[in-house]
């Protein structure tokens, strides 16, 4: 699969207020570990390969169990998650999936059960963010690069710019 476009070529800056959302997200109250395993999640949802590369890398290096990359697809089956990242991923779907039924009032119960409402806000943001990289590196079929170096105009999370993400150490700068 060869990209669509090389949108940072085509628009350069044009995804610059997502690189700052991604810098909000990683400086902010989440684990790292929550972080990825949410970032994963959306991917899968949405079918985006790019993000998922980078994402299960990033998972590992921050010592996510391979139980639950394992598991997974079927966390709400798996005993390898805690209640508190159940929360995360059923939130996580819920926004994901909101053409469904709207971001029901059980996801919303569980999401406050677990998280403060500052943490509520930090990981509704990090879905946003990935949910919009996914679309983009989707939309613009952005291949994985299974670790080598990033095509121009690839993103992850936070898309190939020449800029490093905070708290990223793939390069160049990727979605969150």
């Amino acid at each position: 699969m060869s990209a669509r476009i090389e949108y940072q070529a085509v628009a350069p800056g044009s995804t610059q207020g997502l690189e700052e959302l991604a810098r909000y997200v990683r400086s902010g109250t989440l684990p790292p570990g929550l972080l990825e395993l949410v970032m994963i999640r959306a991917s899968q949802i949405n079918g985006c390969a790019y993000c998922l590369d980078v994402h299960y890398r990033r998972a590992r290096r921050a010592g996510v169990p391979q139980s639950q990359l394992d598991t997974l697809p079927a966390w709400a089956e798996s005993p390898a998650f805690s209640e508190k990242e159940r929360a995360a991923l059923a939130w996580t779907e819920s926004l994901t999936l909101m053409f469904r039924d709207h971001v029901p009032d059980s996801s919303w119960d569980r999401v406050k059960a677990q998280f403060s409402e500052r943490e509520v806000v930090d990981l509704s943001i990090a879905i946003v963010e990935i949910n919009s990289w996914n679309r983009l590196m989707t939309a613009f079929r952005t291949p994985p690069t299974f670790g080598t170096q990033r095509p121009s105009g690839a993103g992850s999370s936070t898309p190939p710019t020449g800029k490093q993400v905070a708290g990223s150490s793939d390069s160049p700068a990727q979605p969150a």
